[in-house]
């Protein structure tokens, strides 16, 4: 087939649509899989093609996801309008993961709270505070994402933490930040806003039951999180 071709002109066994509604999601390419948002090619190029280019631009789909309209709309065949679909379509994926929280298992460890949070942490830019309200069955009230640091710093106060804790009456809370170098290595500053949080909590009867970060894992660190609980930090 040629670059130039549309995907009309692909045998329908070929194209993307027809290839998902018989065989499914599994059997499709991530390149073609945004095909399928883009519909139809612009300018000689194919939607599949398109989809390549974003791929190759940006990397990995959690880049992809993190793109603005404005980062999009510079890669060739992409004009607002798919820009904005694709952007939407990325939106819904993350509120989808939303949704699942108000299913969510006992969040009184480390692994239950990672596969909760994982999706929304691998796509934000800075370090943002996300703090778990649980009941006193630990289980989840919601996620309050309190502040975003910079690239590598967040700034924190008991206060802000704690102000939505107690308005919607949580027994104990659970923390977590990401880190968006992919280490999960607790700083000297994330140790000691852990610790200011603990003797604050343990002042209004909030139990903070651990902070966790969550990074990339890597082939030398297959963990892509570490709990400050499982480090001894919250021994006091």
């Amino acid at each position: 087939m040629s670059e130039g071709m549309r995907l009309k002109d692909q045998p329908a066994n070929e194209r993307p649509r027809e290839r998902l509604a018989a065989l499914g999601t599994d059997a499709l390419s991530n390149a073609e899989l945004i095909a399928i948002l883009l519909r139809t090619g612009l300018k000689g190029a194919n939607a599949v093609e398109i989809g390549r280019q974003l791929l190759q631009k940006f990397g990995t789909l959690n880049a992809l996801a993190r793109a603005s309209v404005t980062d999009l709309q510079r890669v060739r065949g992409i004009g607002r309008d798919k820009a904005v679909t694709l952007v939407a379509a990325f939106a819904l994926a993350q509120k989808m993961a939303l949704e699942l929280q108000m299913e969510s298992p006992v969040l009184d460890n480390a692994d239950t709270v990672v596969a909760l949070l994982r999706a929304r942490n691998l796509v934000k830019p800075v370090e943002t505070l996300q703090v778990l309200l649980l009941n006193t069955r630990h289980k989840l009230i919601r996620v309050d994402e309190m502040m975003d640091g910079t690239l590598d710093t967040l700034l924190v106060h008991p206060r802000e933490v704690f102000k939505s804790a107690i308005t919607a009456n949580a027994a104990a809370v659970m923390l977590a930040h990401n880190h968006p170098s992919g280490d999960p290595t607790p700083s000297e500053a994330d140790i000691k806003v852990t610790r200011d949080l603990i003797r604050a909590g343990q002042l209004l009867k909030i139990e903070v039951l651990d902070h966790i970060i969550i990074g990339r894992a890597t082939a030398e660190r297959p963990r892509d999180y570490v709990s400050l609980r499982e480090l001894g930090y919250f021994a006091m």
